[in-house]
């Protein structure tokens, strides 16, 4: 029976198996990352100046966000394993907004 949704309220859906395993896989484990606090390091910024500011400023929300979602959903003690699989499947949806920002030359 389906999950009745509240007015005004969204449902995502859950990761699914359809699709290339080895992108999914990668998504999970890009996801682990989002246990640690969110911060740009020398490394990461030298990197970024490679980068559209455009490009930048998704995945600096993007780790905004899903670092504070982990925080959220770790102290509920909900299962590591859910936890980085939820923010795996909100990250392809920032990887989604990056691939449609940046065009191909």
């Amino acid at each position: 029976m389906p999950r009745k949704t509240p007015p005004g309220t969204r449902h995502q859906g859950s990761i699914t198996k359809a699709g290339n395993s080895y992108a999914r896989r990668a998504l999970i484990e890009a996801a682990w990352a989002y246990r640690h606090p969110a911060r740009v390091t020398r490394i990461i910024a030298t990197r970024q100046t490679e980068f559209r500011k455009a490009v930048c400023d998704i995945a600096w929300r993007a780790q905004l966000r899903l670092c504070a979602k982990y925080r959220r959903m770790n102290a509920r003690h909900l299962n590591h394993n859910k936890i980085v699989a939820r923010l795996a499947r909100e990250l392809s949806g920032f990887v989604w907004a990056i691939g449609q920002s940046v065009k191909p030359q």
